[in-house]
């Protein structure tokens, strides 16, 4: 009996041996997932082969969650804050794609082979899934797997060495950066005043409108000796303590509407509850708080947004999303009910329903054979971009009446892994076979090209991003690691902070620049 003719002992023994090589650390490199690429070129050179359906059905599986993902993050980058970085993304993309268009016309490397190059100098694995699925030719994956190990490691050296390079200290980069992060969010913190503006003194919380007019939130009041949760009709006496949630900015107009502030506590009344509920009610998600009106059905407060890892001041205006957590102060006798309006379910944050994933793929697939006909000149998305846009789009909008569009980090990262295994396994077997062959014709050449497809468009962009646009150094690192979609680089970047800066320039550019170059890499396949 002979195993390697049954295909899937030889796809999970390929992925098997990817797995055990991916996880060796050469001084704190390693391949991680993209070792299964270069297990299937081994196996392809040998002519064991994984079927074709598993390339499609990985590649829709891969394409569809990586949007589904970075859909929020994609649009929400081209906000003000994300518009520099987004610039800086798309050069260093744009100047990529024209070294390799460069490359390809006066080397005369197979065109091809310079898009694999291309996206492997750039470590993006969808880039190569588009490369492969809009050139039909295995000759990618071949320059993807020469372009890529540089690409890994040249990432790493490049922003390891740039802080000595521009002769920067990390710590005045970090004091900086906090200093802008404390203006951009400021810390939500609490206080307790006492109520003396003789404006304020008789007239009821609903007359006052204190959340409109100081922008904090009022989680308590100490009246006539009794603490309760604010109610509309309530009138405010001479000498009642309130406590006010939001930034500092709001304490002092509620400092100034309300009276001098106290060190004197307001405990919460043994009637009253104070305690974390997270959103998990597809009812309520896209609803603001003022739609819900929990406080006048259950006389219960919304005093704090936790979404992302960032406290948020609540408004009547604030949309909830899946996952929030609330921080609600409530009746004892209400809390069920609060409790069952937001949902408050930890399982469904773990649990997946796979009606819009389907439904999802099969909208990508048809938007992908759509074409545009200009004269000789047709263009179309085709099934990865199709798929992609597809998912971006409903990432970005979340719900669409009983339907839900996002996915739960968990259930993404399993359907992604999966895809993404499938995907590699099947190329690289396929790929492997005109190997040996095109390593003899353009081995250390396409190398050579690929160190400076990695480095060259890195060294433009910083300097653009330090001398023209001054861009923060822990921010252009985590930029640099996400236009060239390295995860490890970004691992190396962190362990020079211990703020999130690089995390969370990583983060905005990352959807832009993958994005960006599968739109590229489409371009060029058609020169």
């Amino acid at each position: 009996m002979n195993l390697f003719a049954n295909s899937y002992f030889v796809l999970f023994l390929i992925i098997l041996i990817g797995f055990i090589i991916g996880r060796i650390k050469i001084k704190g490199i390693s391949l991680d997932v993209s070792a299964v690429i270069f297990v299937a070129l081994f196996f392809g050179h040998y002519g064991i082969q994984v079927p074709k359906d598993f390339q499609y059905l990985g590649l829709v599986l891969f394409i569809f969650t990586i949007g589904i993902q970075a859909g929020p993050s994609f649009f929400e980058s081209f906000k003000k804050h994300g518009r520099e970085l987004t610039i800086l993304a798309s050069m260093l993309i744009i100047s990529s794609a024209i070294i390799t268009f460069l490359i390809y016309y006066l080397s005369g490397v197979d065109k091809n082979l310079c898009i694999g190059l291309l996206t492997g100098a750039l470590t993006s694995t969808p880039g190569l899934a588009v490369a492969i699925d809009t050139t039909g030719s295995s000759l990618a994956s071949i320059g993807y797997s020469i372009g890529y190990p540089f690409g890994v490691i040249g990432v790493i050296l490049f922003v390891s060495f740039l802080p000595r390079i521009l002769r920067v200290k990390i710590e005045d980069e970090e004091k900086k950066y906090k200093d802008e992060i404390s203006t951009e969010y400021p810390e939500i913190s609490r206080k307790n005043f006492i109520v003396e503006n003789e404006n304020v003194i008789n007239k009821s919380f609903e007359e006052l409108n204190i959340r409109f007019m100081t922008k904090a939130v009022i989680s308590r009041i100490m009246h006539d000796g009794v603490v309760i949760i604010p109610e509309p009709s309530l009138i405010l006496k001479k000498g009642d303590l309130v406590r006010g949630v939001g930034t500092e900015e709001a304490l002092e107009r509620v400092k100034l509407l309300i009276g001098s502030e106290t060190n004197q506590e307001i405990p919460l009344s043994k009637r009253y509850d104070a305690r974390t509920i997270l959103v998990t009610n597809k009812d309520v998600v896209k609803k603001t708080l003022g739609e819900l009106d929990i406080l006048s059905a259950y006389n219960a407060t919304v005093t704090r947004i936790r979404r992302s890892g960032i406290n948020l001041s609540p408004s009547p205006s604030s949309k909830l999303q899946f996952g929030d957590k609330l921080m609600v102060t409530c009746s004892k006798e209400n809390v069920q009910q609060v409790c069952r309006v937001f949902g408050d379910d930890d399982s469904k944050l773990s649990s997946t329903d796979f009606f819009p994933i389907a439904l999802g793929i099969i909208l990508g697939i048809l938007v992908g054979k759509l074409s545009i006909n200009l004269g000789t000149f047709s263009f179309g998305l085709g099934l990865t971009g199709g798929i992609l846009l597809v998912a971006l789009i409903l990432g970005r909008t979340g719900k669409t009446g009983p339907i839900m569009w996002t996915m739960t980090g968990a259930a993404n990262n399993l359907l992604r892994q999966f895809g993404l295994l499938f995907f590699l396994a099947a190329v690289g077997t396929s790929a492997g076979s005109s190997l040996f062959e095109t390593f003899q014709n353009y081995g250390m050449e396409l190398f050579m090209y690929g160190i400076i497809i990695t480095l060259f468009p890195m060294i433009v962009t910083t300097i653009i991003a330090r001398y023209f646009l001054k861009i923060n150094l822990l921010t252009l690192l985590g930029t640099l690691t996400g236009s060239m979609t390295s995860t490890p680089g970004l691992a190396a970047v962190d362990n020079m902070t211990d703020t999130d800066a690089p995390a969370i320039a990583y983060a905005t550019v990352y959807p832009i620049a993958m994005v960006l170059l599968i739109i590229v890499v489409q371009i060029l396949s058609l020169l």
